[in-house]
């Protein structure tokens, strides 16, 4: 982690010195290490829309589901460091629906697909990447506090978990993102999506301070990774083998409420659970009996061992949007015992019903 001894400073001058002060910033542009191949790009092409259109729009647009952000938003594609696009798709965001897609917390790209597809995104954007120091923005915290309660809870909630609008106070998203890659974004905006700039709106010294406001987050930042754990094989597919068939009552003929799959499971019915999440966030947490089968695989392959006689349900994290996709494309495939989850696993934990959680390792522990 090359930026956790510049963030650190950071959030401790802040405390200490709670006064407006800019960090300077230098504005020279970033030249690409290196130019795809034709075939490199077709690759990261065909990656971004199995894997990203679903929820960042199939032109990159954003918001298409969980409010995911435009990747081509010209304030967010200027200051691309890696850090700020290549993380996010490798390694997920804990606590939301992004999960990781690189290889070793089990998804399904490689390290060098994730960097083309960085780069792919740089490309297709088309803007100069400005370089950003790493010099914290210092400001008064409590000031920003403030600021960002009036303007901002509206958007990013209040206590920065995310409404329509990125979580701003996720551990991972603020280990990555510099102090000048915050302030940037509140001086500019998101273009052609909800996030105005304040620029015109907010002093340079409110700016400041909401910044350093959001960095004070930080504090307590401990990164894990998942211990990766063995997929299920297809004689484990069907929970409880010898129970009886739930017979749900559906939502809109396609939804199952929490609380009516939680009192079939606990009661032992018969049913097939699909994750249809990146395999990574199965690792971290899922629910027990649930199997790894992700929206974007092949389902020719992935449904081999499923009977069509036994209710499926398939559930994600945004609430619905893959576990739609997936079961639509099982409807047409003759699979009608299938439902969703209504309120996503997200809703569902935070109903209070148990998940299986993965081991994971710290990182950097003291």
């Amino acid at each position: 982690m090359t930026l956790a001894k510049p963030i650190l400073f950071s959030i401790l001058i802040s405390y200490l010195i709670p006064i407006t002060s800019v960090a300077e910033s230098t504005r020279e542009t970033i030249r690409d290490p290196r130019t795809l191949t034709e075939a490199q790009a077709e690759v990261a092409a065909n990656n971004y829309q199995k894997y990203c259109a679903l929820c960042h729009g199939k032109d990159r647009e954003g918001h298409a589901n969980d409010h995911a952000p435009s990747l081509r938003s010209k304030s967010l594609m200027e200051s691309g460091v890696a850090h700020q696009v290549l993380r996010p798709m490798q390694y997920g965001r804990k606590g939301t629906a992004m999960g990781g897609y690189l290889d070793e917390v089990g998804g399904p790209m490689t390290l060098d697909e994730t960097w083309d597809l960085t780069y792919w995104l740089w490309a297709q954007a088309g803007h100069d990447r400005l370089k950003f120091s790493t010099n914290p923005v210092l400001g008064d915290i409590t000031r920003g506090e403030q600021v960002f309660q009036k303007e901002c809870i509206a958007c990013h909630g209040e206590n920065g978990e995310g409404i329509s609008a990125p979580a701003l106070f996720n551990q991972s998203a603020l280990a990555h993102n510099t102090d000048e890659f915050i302030r940037h974004a509140i001086e500019e905006g998101r273009q052609d999506t909800p996030m105005q700039s304040f620029k015109d709106k907010l002093s340079a010294d409110d700016i400041n301070n909401v910044t350093a406001f959001i960095r004070s987050k930080a504090l307590g930042l401990q990164e894990e990774k998942p211990v990766l754990k063995a997929l299920p094989e297809p004689e484990d597919y069907i929970v409880n083998k010898t129970g009886d068939d739930p017979n749900f009552k559906l939502k809109d003929g396609l939804y199952v409420m929490s609380k009516d799959l939680n009192a079939a499971l606990a009661s032992k019915k018969r049913m097939v659970l699909l994750d249809t999440r990146v395999p990574s966030v199965w690792q971290t947490a899922h629910i027990e009996g649930a199997i790894p089968f992700p929206y974007y695989a092949d389902l020719d392959e992935t449904v081999a061992g499923i009977p069509k006689d036994v209710q499926i349900v398939a559930y994600c994290s945004c609430p619905r949007a893959a576990a739609d996709y997936t079961i639509n494309k099982l409807r047409d495939k003759g699979y009608t015992r299938t439902a969703v989850l209504w309120e996503g696993i997200f809703g569902w934990m935070h109903l209070g019903y148990p998940v299986q959680r993965g081991d994971i390792e710290k990182i950097n522990e003291k």
